[in-house]
């Protein structure tokens, strides 16, 4: 009988171990996963930061070139406006055939 009870110790005892080194196993299966997946959420947020950075940077270009084309187009509407003789104030004339100062 106590020979069988330490076969029976001994048989449940492994069985306990055998338990214990899967679950260490499996838990360590899990951490590399997990390293796995984080280091690609990383690289997948650092990819996403340099493309919003691209972008601004792209917004920011497009919106010089659209002030210095604007600044170009005023100053030769300014030019322009400068040779144009001015009308004459209070004056009745007829843009467009119509009489602008009589009512």
């Amino acid at each position: 009988e106590r020979r069988e009870r330490k076969r029976k110790l001994s048989k449940e005892m492994a069985e306990i171990a055998a338990r214990e080194l899967q679950k260490m196993q499996l838990q360590e299966k899990a951490d590399i996963k997990y390293k796995e997946w984080l280091k690609k959420k990383r690289a997948e947020e650092v990819e996403k930061k340099k493309k919003e950075k691209e972008k601004e940077k792209e917004r920011e270009a497009k919106l010089q070139e659209k002030r210095t084309r604007s600044e170009k187009i005023f100053k030769e509407w300014l030019a322009n406006a400068r040779n144009k003789p001015q009308r004459a104030l209070n004056s009745y004339d007829f843009p467009h055939g119509m009489c602008t100062g009589l009512y």
